[in-house]
């Protein structure tokens, strides 16, 4: 069987597209060239009236830029419908066009329903209106659904950890030495320097980011909105000698000394008590803002990679510190959505037990199921109702993403509310007599949206670069896992011979984040339009 070329019988179209790509670039250089010597367009008041200084090269040069952009979107667009009309006929990107005819199906959908709808869809159909937002969004769904769709093998060429004789290290496009040994007869990116296939590990790394990054950085949200609002609303101590606050602060800390004296040990226990004295004096004697703050500037103060290093080690993970972390940061968002309901519906007694039963009963049930672990320190579930098996190395890469995320949304929150608090509409709510949760949940909260939702966005990205740099360096996740960061240091040690095994992972990677980062433009650039 032949190698596959390139652009297969479609060839006729790169000459085209190398021009367009070199006018593309030439226009851009020569438009920033005139920005930066002719002036903008300005308005002359005269006798005669107003008249603008010319400015035609400028906008000739603006106009060719977007001639060649849209040129060369036109021939992309035609390499994207012929290959996936001729599938390997079309060469190697014919042939993965059509592997991604499910994830261009769904971005056709969700952009088709989307723009008919975007009226009512607040501030997401609003981004929409914004070419760069859009851009963003879709190259973020593009991953999204190359993910999801790779987790049921329907994009997938081959096994990502199967080995196939004859093909270590080969250029992409490489025909299989036995038909019979895979289903598709070709590995379109190349082979690794463990013969196996790179298109298929690129798109199964994917699903490993998608699973991930999204949900770390949601629970590291919770963290630090739970903790932000009050630091950021209240003013004086948060606990007062006496006070049914103190006393409830006190149990709950010698249950905690209990439980670490006796699953532990007495050391433990002394560190632990120690460590809860002086965190109740200084919730005595300071405010809630600064124990916290100070809280959050200790972890950020620590380098974030070495802080990685230190939670990911096998030494660490040993000791149990990150199923007891996982027990604390877990336990958020079930202390978040308890007060919610909890603020809103207080005075309807019914509504709210019915609500908090409703909610935080299954939450309960998959925060047990999530934190168990069997056969470890945190065994607290029968075999039977454990149906939730998370393997270590995945739950230590999001404990620790979750840990070193958490301050820096906390700091945000807490700046945040301390703007917010002081607008009227808190004001009113404070005159009407509303709870302080209430006020923190249902006024502070929704009003802080717009940057909350643009920096959700932002971390996504961040978190997709950590996980990246933990499988770079080879901590966290298994050797063998097809994450991006992992098969980007297993090519990068043929790096001078192989293109190929990197470049994949690594472009996906880029794609990804810079997708992350547009889509944060288009939704701050939307929402100071409120």
């Amino acid at each position: 069987m032949d190698p596959l070329s390139w652009t297969g019988k479609i060839a006729f179209l790169d000459p085209i597209l190398f021009i367009a790509l070199g006018l593309l670039a030439i226009s851009v250089l020569v438009w920033i060239l005139l920005s930066a010597v002719l002036p903008e367009q300005r308005v002359i008041n005269t006798g005669n009236g107003s008249t603008g200084l010319s400015t035609e090269p400028r906008a000739l040069a603006s106009w060719a830029v977007k001639a060649a952009l849209w040129a060369t979107t036109a021939l992309l667009v035609c390499y994207l419908v012929l290959g996936i009309i001729m599938g390997t006929g079309a060469g190697i990107i014919g042939a993965m066009a059509q592997r991604f005819l499910p994830v261009w199906i769904a971005l056709v959908l969700l952009f088709t329903l989307s723009i008919r709808y975007k009226r009512r869809l607040g501030l997401y159909g609003k981004l929409f209106d914004s070419p760069i937002g859009m851009i963003g969004f879709a190259l973020v769904m593009f991953w999204v659904f190359t993910g999801f769709f790779g987790a049921f093998d329907l994009i997938v060429t081959h096994d990502p950890l199967a080995q196939l004789s004859g093909l270590k290290n080969k250029v992409p496009g490489t025909p299989l030495r036995s038909p019979e040994e895979g289903n598709f007869q070709w590995y379109l990116l190349g082979g690794d320097n463990l013969a196996r296939d790179v298109f298929s590990r690129m798109v199964k790394g994917a699903w490993e980011v998608v699973k991930i990054a999204p949900l770390a950085t949601l629970f590291a949200f919770m963290v630090g909105i739970t903790l932000g609002l009050p630091a950021g609303y209240f003013d004086g101590p948060p606990l007062r000698f006496g006070t049914l606050a103190f006393w409830i602060v006190f149990a709950v800390l010698f249950l905690v000394i209990l439980c670490a004296t006796v699953f532990v040990g007495i050391t433990t226990g002394l560190i632990v008590a120690g460590a809860s004295i002086v965190l109740v004096l200084i919730m005595i004697y300071t405010s809630l803002d600064t124990s916290l703050s100070f809280l959050a500037n200790l972890i950020l103060a620590f380098p974030v990679i070495l802080l990685f290093y230190l939670l990911v080690t096998p030494e660490i993970v040993l000791t149990g510190l990150p199923q007891y972390m996982a027990i604390v940061l877990f336990a958020f968002p079930l202390i978040f959505f308890y007060v919610l309901i909890n603020a809103r519906y207080r005075t309807q007694p019914a509504q709210n037990r019915l609500y908090l039963g409703v909610v935080l009963l299954p939450m309960l049930a998959l925060y047990l199921m999530v934190v168990n672990a069997p056969g470890s320190k945190v065994d607290i579930l029968p075999a039977v109702l454990d149906r939730i098996n998370i393997p270590g190395g995945i739950l230590v890469v999001f404990v620790s993403v979750v840990f070193v995320n958490s301050p820096t949304v906390f700091r945000i929150v807490r700046g945040l509310a301390m703007d917010i608090k002081t607008r009227d509409y808190v004001a009113a709510a404070q005159t009407r007599g509303e709870r302080p949760w209430y006020i923190m949940l249902w006024e502070v909260l929704p009003n802080a949206r717009g940057p909350l939702i643009v920096d959700f966005c932002l971390r996504i990205g961040y978190t997709t670069i950590l996980l990246g740099t933990l499988g770079f360096f080879g901590l966290g996740l298994p050797p063998e896992s097809p994450d991006w960061g992992s098969t980007i240091n297993e090519g990068r040690k043929l790096l001078a011979i192989y293109l190929h095994p990197a470049l994949p992972p690594a472009i996906a990677l880029l794609s990804m984040v810079l997708g992350l980062n547009l889509l944060a433009d288009g939704l701050r650039e939307e929402s100071l339009k409120d």
